[in-house]
Order: structure tokens, then C-alpha cells, then sequence
């Protein structure tokens, strides 16, 4: 007996196999067409009763087959008379785990078959470009049992989980640490928000070159400046050069900076950039699963800057939607693709008109729609003035953080390069407070030594 009458035989057989694999068979999976007919009829039954079929329901049901030969009724009859023969009852693990192999080895080889058709030109209604994601969906088959979280019978994994050391990944910067208990988790979307000059993009350059230092691979989606642009900047930012100073440097001592820095590194950093306006998280999609079959680059991170200036995939452009849906839609859309890639992401938007010339911005003054607050996971201000600046410092406003209380720390005080695009901790002491600020809205607690990382090596 093939291992497709034993599936067949246990579907008739074996209710707690029949409820647990019926969601993933297909019919397309019964390549032998009496096979395929049996399976159809079986799980019509199952559907339309909720209950297994015995010897006779099936019988009556092929008897009602009309536009059959009645050779290929005699072939019906037979198969169910097989899979209704006694015989020892399979075991149910082992009986699971072949009919998983067996969903997972028929869509494979259904969508090589696909594949081909395409390639061939008999699939008129899909283009060659479709290929990755058919192949995709066949390699991803698989028998998913959780259906919920038992509140009763699960209570131990719920323990386990409230102990379990989260995976996050923590900044270069001591605040930011302190305020999101040892850095972002994934799943998540952080926004940073700012007028236009004051930072969006040093922030998010910044953030990748510091990932970029703890070994990570990192994918930096630009829709603003160009790839070099930005590599440029996070040039500046690993090498301790001015971007001023990195276009005068020699081809030789350039290349020698580069290597050290290579070898230092672990991880990949990918700049793609997008036309303005054009790009939507299924671009991004298709971007990330592009990475993954020509370099197998799974990001541990994500950055797009910036949010404002994506499009989204539910809302068109000419569409009557107004501002306020548009941006929320894609916010909803970045964030929905962190978490099914299981990375966060990191994006920035633009302040409104009364948020420009503000030196304390709430989250009222978050650009064209409020949304975005109410999607994102972290959200923060970088707000400066002509005193931050002239001390080479910026002022960092927490607006949204469920990771911790957004009213303990809610203003800190960073030091900014621009001209290396670089961020810094500084003292209290030495930071330049605006007026309205108070000093027990500033911290300097230093981090356990355990959750700090290592910079010592970061200079070529």
C-alpha cells in the first residue's frame, strides 16, 4: 500500500489524523486521478459532516459521479474497497510525519512543474517573475498545530515565557538602552520623528552603521538619497572621518580602512534605494526574498527612510483616500512585514508645520496623519535649537515606547556629529538644557557592564 491509500485509509479511519491534516492536503497532491477522485469525495464528506465517511457513503457518492466510463467508476470502487480492508492501526506520529513529507515533496514538485510551464511560455497568465514566490510557498508546506493558547492546560509555557531572556537588539547609545530595557525586540516598528535638517536620517545611518558593529545584517531601504548617499554616510560614521575629509582621502588609505573594517565585521549591510512615492512593503517583499535566493541575506534589521515617502499596497495614489488613512495603511504595511520577517524596523517621518518650529513636539505633531503613532511600537522626537546646537547636541523626546513608561526619562540629551554622522552620550552636566526642560527629566545611570557593547574595536 502507497503512502497515498494510507493517507486515505487513516482519513476514513483515524478522526484525530483526518482533523489534524485536512487544513494542508490538496487535491493537486494526488498525482494518480482514481487516487484524487477518492481523496475529493473523502474530504467533501468531511467538510459538508464534520464526520468520517464509512464504506457505504462513499459508494452512494460515486454511484451519483456523472461523465465517468465505468472502468474509471470499477477503479473508484476498488481503491475504496482497499483503503476500508482491515489492517493494524498506523501509528498517529509516524502516520503525521510521513503525510507532512508527503504535502511537502507534491508542492515542491508541483511547483517545479509550474516553473517550467512558465519558463516554457504554457502559463500565459503568469510572468517569469512570479517564480520565487511559487517556489517559496512550496519550500514553506507545513503542519502548523498551534491553534491558540490554552489559558489553563499552557500555564507552564506561559511561565517559561516570563522568564525567557528576550532577544533584542540594544543601541551604542546609553539612553536609548535605559529607556527600551536593553534595546528593540523584533516584530516591532520604531519611529523617529523630526523637522526637516534635524536628524531623521544621521539617526537612522547612525542606528544601521551601530548594527552593522554588533554583527548583524542589516538592510537599509532608502526612498530619499541615493545608495551612495547613504553609504557615504555611514561611511563617515564607521570610519571617524568627516564626509569632507572622506573625499580627500587617498584610493590607498580609503581601501585600507575598508579592509580593516571588513574583517572586523561579521555581518552585511544592503543600501537598495526606490524612486520617491513608488515603493510599497511588497516591493520590500520581494526585495528580501530576492536577497535571500541570490546571497542568502536574511536581515537581522530593518531601516526605510523614510515612511512619508513609500506608497502603500492597499491604498493607490489616485485613489480618495485622504492623508491621514494613507499613511496609517502603510505604516500597518511596514510594520506587518517586521513581523513576518521577524525583524524590527526602523523608519523615520517628518514633523508638521506647527511641529517645525516647536522646542517640546507631542505626538500631535506628527506629519499628515495620527496613525502612525498608533501603529508604531517606539516613537521618539529629535528636537534642536540654536543653544543644542551651538553645544553640538541634540534633545531626544520620548513620544510612544511600550517598552517602558514614557513619563520616567521621557527627555534626554545627546551629542551629534553631523559632519561624521554620529550620535554620543553626554553628561548632564555638560549637556545644554532648553528652558522649559528640567533636570530630573535627564539621567545618567550607566548600564549594567553585561548589557553594554564593546566599542573598543571599533576604531580603524
Amino acid at each position: 500500500m502507497n503512502i497515498e491509500k494510507i493517507i486515505l485509509h487513516n482519513l476514513c479511519h483515524n478522526e484525530t489524523f483526518a482533523r489534524k491534516v485536512t487544513p494542508f492536503l490538496r487535491r493537486e497532491y494526488f498525482h494518480d486521478p482514481v487516487e484524487r477522485k477518492v481523496y475529493s469525495i473523502i474530504n467533501d464528506f468531511l467538510i459538508e459532516y464534520n464526520d468520517l465517511p464509512n464504506k457505504e457513503s462513499l459508494q452512494v457518492s460515486v454511484e451519483n459521479i456523472t461523465g465517468m466510463s465505468e472502468r474509471e467508476i470499477d477503479d473508484i470502487n476498488k481503491t475504496i474497497d482497499k483503503i476500508f480492508e482491515p489492517k493494524k492501526e498506523d501509528l498517529l506520529e509516524w502516520i503525521c510525519d510521513e503525510t507532512e513529507k508527503f504535502c511537502k515533496d507534491k508542492a515542491v514538485y508541483n511547483a517545479i512543474m509550474e516553473s517550467i510551464n512558465i519558463i516554457d511560455g504554457k502559463s500565459k497568465d503568469m510572468p517569469k517573475t512570479a517564480i520565487p514566490d511559487i517556489l517559496s510557498k512550496a519550500l514553506s508546506v507545513s503542519f502548523d498545530s498551534n491553534i491558540g493558547h490554552d489559558y489553563v492546560q499552557d500555564y507552564m509555557k506561559r511561565f517559561d515565557f516570563y522568564h525567557a531572556v528576550e532577544k533584542k537588539i540594544g543601541f551604542d547609545l546609553e539612553y536609548f538602552n535605559k529607556i527600551t530595557r536593553d534595546g528593540v525586540a523584533p516584530k516591532t516598528l520604531s519611529v523617529v520623528m523630526a523637522g526637516t535638517g534635524v536628524g531623521k536620517s544621521l539617526f537612522l545611518c547612525h542606528h544601521a552603521a551601530a548594527c552593522l558593529k554588533q554583527h548583524m545584517n542589516v538592510l537599509y531601504i532608502t526612498c530619499e538619497m541615493s545608495e551612495e548617499k547613504i553609504a557615504e554616510r555611514i561611511d563617515a560614521n564607521i570610519l571617524d572621518v568627516t564626509m569632507d575629509e572622506l573625499k580627500q582621502l587617498p584610493r590607498a588609505a580609503y581601501e585600507k580602512k575598508i579592509h580593516n573594517m571588513c574583517g572586523g565585521f561579521q555581518g552585511k549591510l544592503i543600501i537598495k534605494e526606490y524612486p520617491t512615492a513608488t515603493a510599497n512593503a511588497n516591493h520590500f517583499r520581494f526585495l528580501l526574498d530576492e536577497l535571500w535566493l541570490k546571497k542568502k541575506f536574511k536581515p537581522d534589521v530593518i531601516f526605510v527612510d523614510y515612511l512619508n515617502i513609500c506608497s502603500s499596497v492597499r491604498m493607490k495614489a489616485n485613489s480618495n483616500a485622504n492623508s491621514y488613512t494613507i499613511v496609517k495603511s502603510i505604516a500597518e504595511e511596514l510594520r506587518g512585514l517586521a513581523v513576518e520577517y521577524n525583524v524590527p524596523l526602523f523608519t523615520a517621518t517628518q514633523t508638521n508645520r506647527e511641529g517645525y518650529s516647536n522646542s517640546d513636539p507631542d505626538l500631535t505633531n506628527t506629519s499628515e496623519s495620527f496613525g502612525l503613532p498608533a501603529t508604531s511600537d517606539l516613537m521618539f522626537a529629535l528636537i534642536t535649537t540654536e543653544e543644542l546646537e551651538e553645544a553640538g547636541q541634540v534633545m531626544v523626546k520620548q513620544l510612544k515606547n511600550r517598552y517602558n513608561d514614557t513619563y520616567q526619562n521621557r527627555k534626554f540629551i545627546l551629542g551629534i556629529n553631523r559632519a561624521k554622522m554620529k550620535l554620543f552620550d553626554v553628561d548632564v552636566d555638560s549637556a545644554s538644557l532648553p528652558q522649559k526642560a528640567k533636570p530630573e527629566d535627564f539621567f545618567v545611570n550607566s548600564l549594567p557592564n553585561s548589557n553594554k557593547i564593546d566599542t573598543s574595536n571599533w576604531n580603524f
